[in-house]
């Protein structure tokens, strides 16, 4: 009996209730930040940056683009964008071959000659099988 087996399969073990440790860092961070904002600014700039901060947070946390979250997104971005980004193909300079007349000569002379095989049946196969009575 055969099994499939899945391949590339990338788990990571849930710590902290739902989350990951790197989405409960997420979380926790941008929930500390809430209640720092909470503490020290009024109510009406309090609330939108509470909005912006919780809405990216959870964006980073759960949504997925393309099968990778937000973070690795981020990442690969970063590294994209200060890696060079000039590729230069470097020809490797190699000294032609010269060939004599007489070498084209003994490889022509020294190939087997073709051995013709007889005349195909397929013809006349295919003409039995399309004239046959049913």
């Amino acid at each position: 009996m055969e099994f499939t087996v899945p391949q590339f399969i990338e788990y990571e073990a849930k710590v902290i209730g739902p989350f990951t440790f790197k989405q409960f860092i997420i979380v926790g961070a941008a929930g500390i930040t809430c209640f720092v904002l909470y503490l020290k600014t009024p109510l009406y700039i309090f609330l939108p940056l509470a909005i912006i901060i919780g809405g990216g947070a959870l964006s980073l946390v759960f949504l997925k683009i393309g099968g990778r979250s937000p973070i690795v997104m981020l990442k690969n971005s970063l590294f994209f964008s200060i890696s060079p980004k000039i590729y230069l193909w470097k020809r490797k300079i190699i000294a032609p071959k010269l060939i004599r007349k007489e070498e084209i000569v003994k490889e022509v002379e020294e190939e087997p000659t073709l051995k013709i095989a007889k005349k195909s049946k397929l013809n006349e196969l295919a003409t039995k099988l399309e004239t046959r009575k049913r």
